[in-house]
């Protein structure tokens, strides 16, 4: 039963090994290239992705009770795609049914059902880019990549760390006490892998696989059933994952109920009843602060791992490259029009100006050129398309109207041209005052930004810090010539549990998060309460229990 984790070991040793070094490795290319994924898999995933539509997704056995699906394409049309759909309690029954035999799987067999699982979502990434692009709203080359390669990734993290912790402890040892003249006591002792039960992931809207597959891979690889529950505008990208799990599930000789899934829609949801379900022994969350409190508060004593969302912050004190560091930020602003949760809100500037290569700029001037980086990075509507992709959820472009008020305009959002059957925006930037706490010091999410004038770089770091630690915070980002400074952030940011990003001004930007080497969110504020992926967030998923019994000496 061991075949598929010997096809795969020299992967999993090479992502222990990176995890170990924090050097970048990536399993899966992140490219999307004929060369690499085959002449014809660009087509070949587009034509499946449209042989989906207007169907329903079967899933073969799976508990059915009815069928939902209501996706919208934020670039037009419905899908008209209908999944099976049950209660919570026919679906925690069902996934209880499956739990022995997966948990009686040796900790190598189940590493090997997940390596070879990631191994066909890499090979079908095109197809997952497709609907990922068609759910989230994601251009194609990001859906790509966030969705497929990147995401894999962050899964293959997440097993190889799940191994590391279930394999710590041997399973078999002998333990002998010397008793002086006496006999040895000689006892023969054995450990297993004990799993916690059913998991519960719970997807969110812009970025379905990639927040998902930590957790679901986590919960996965140690032992625990699955129940997977997307988002109801972002249904076919887990609903894929699902089919290919329970694929090598049965082929494997396990019950493919192993992994569920949990549609439903709007107005008929079911996470609040699996959430409370009292059988649910883990809780993976990504989304708002708000229903992220509901969860924590009505999990009972289910373990929760929360990432959710706040308030992430730029701060400018001086720079030795004014244009490099105008393009990164404005590139960090368009990216998928601000819908990332490590997309920055606030960026912080004296109200004195700052010192440049460029010499001395005002803070008129830094909001002016960061907004003038920002028209030129969208001036051609196909680059622009390209970059900011489309708003996921209509109440984002009601946001942003309800955001003119908060402060002066310095750059007005607009649709993108040429997209008039997707729903676009791109960035608003606003300046206001560091006293205008009401309208910069909370998330405001979208393509949406403030220029907020402070004393200087001390009080920026410190405004930022303390709404990190008020409101949540993933990301921040320095800039500054002067080394003391950034010491002294990173002590602050630290504090705030935020990482902390220092003069970035080439093709690395503030919003990504690389597996493998950085953790991202830190479960030290308010964003969440768990990190991905560090050894806390797949340890507790199972425990540790023993057997023993005397040997003669």
């Amino acid at each position: 039963m061991t075949g598929l984790f010997e096809r795969h070991r020299s992967t999993l040793d090479a992502a222990l090994q990176a995890a170990a070094k924090r050097d970048f490795w990536s399993a899966y290319p992140e490219v999307p290239s004929g060369k690499i994924y085959g002449e014809t898999a660009k087509d070949d995933g587009l034509a499946v992705y449209q042989e989906r539509l207007g169907k329903p997704f079967a899933l073969a056995g799976h508990p059915a009770e009815g069928a939902v699906g209501q996706e919208v394409s934020p670039y037009g049309p419905a899908l008209g795609i209908t999944y099976p759909t049950a209660s919570a309690d026919t679906l925690v029954a069902a996934s209880r049914a499956a739990a022995a035999q997966w948990a009686a799987a040796a900790p190598e067999v189940r590493t090997g059902v997940c390596l070879e699982i990631l191994a066909r979502l890499n090979a079908r990434s095109f197809e997952m880019a497709n609907a990922v692009m068609h759910t989230t709203g994601q251009a194609f080359a990001m859906a790509f990549q966030a969705g497929g390669p990147h995401a894999q990734d962050r899964g293959l993290e997440a097993v190889a760390y799940a191994h590391a912790e279930m394999t710590r402890t041997p399973a078999k040892a002998t333990w002998t006490k010397p008793q002086g003249r006496g006999e040895p006591i000689v006892m023969e002792k054995h450990w297993r892998v004990v799993p916690r039960g059913v998991s519960l992931t719970i997807g969110c809207n812009t970025f379905p696989t990639w927040n998902s597959y930590p957790g679901l891979f986590a919960s996965l690889a140690t032992g625990n059933t699955v129940i997977v529950k997307p988002h109801p505008a972002a249904i076919l990208p887990l609903a894929i994952t699902v089919e290919i799990i329970r694929q090598v599930l049965v082929e494997e000789g396990f019950a493919a109920d192993v992994v569920l899934l949990a549609a439903d829609e709007p107005g008929s949801e079911v996470t609040k009843d699996l959430v409370q379900h009292p059988a649910v022994a883990i809780v993976d969350y990504t989304g708002s602060n708000a229903f992220g409190t509901w969860v924590r508060e009505n999990a009972g004593d289910a373990d929760v791992y929360t990432e959710e969302a706040g308030v992430n912050s730029i701060v400018i004190g001086s720079t030795d490259n004014f244009a490099g560091m105008c393009a990164n930020i404005a590139f960090s602003l368009s990216l998928y029009s601000g819908q990332m949760c490590t997309a920055p809100q606030d960026i912080f500037v004296p109200r004195g100006g700052i010192k440049t290569d460029e010499g001395d700029k005002s803070f008129d001037a830094v909001a002016a050129g960061i907004a003038a980086a920002v028209d030129g990075l969208l001036a051609d509507p196909a680059r622009a398309a390209g970059v900011c992709g489309a708003i996921a959820d209509p109440a984002t472009l009601a946001r942003i109207e309800t955001a003119r008020a908060l402060g002066r305009v310095v750059r007005n959002s607009t649709a993108i041209e040429g997209q008039d059957d997707a729903r676009t925006a791109t960035p608003l930037i606003l300046a206001v005052d560091a006293m205008d706490t009401e309208s910069y010091g909370q998330e405001r999410f979208g393509p949406i930004a403030f220029v907020v004038a402070v004393a200087d770089i001390e009080d920026g770091v410190n405004r930022a810090a303390s709404l990190a630690e008020d409101k949540g915070a993933i990301t921040a980002a320095l800039y500054t010539t002067d080394e003391a400074q950034i010491h002294a952030a990173a002590d602050r940011f630290a504090a705030a549990g935020v990482n902390l990003s220092v003069n970035l001004t080439g093709g690395i930007y503030v919003n990504q998060s690389a597996a493998f080497s950085d953790f991202h969110v830190t479960g030290a504020n308010p964003a969440g309460n768990a990190s991905l992926t560090d050894a806390a967030f797949v340890a507790n998923r199972f425990r540790v229990v023993m057997w023993r019994r005397p040997l003669a000496a």
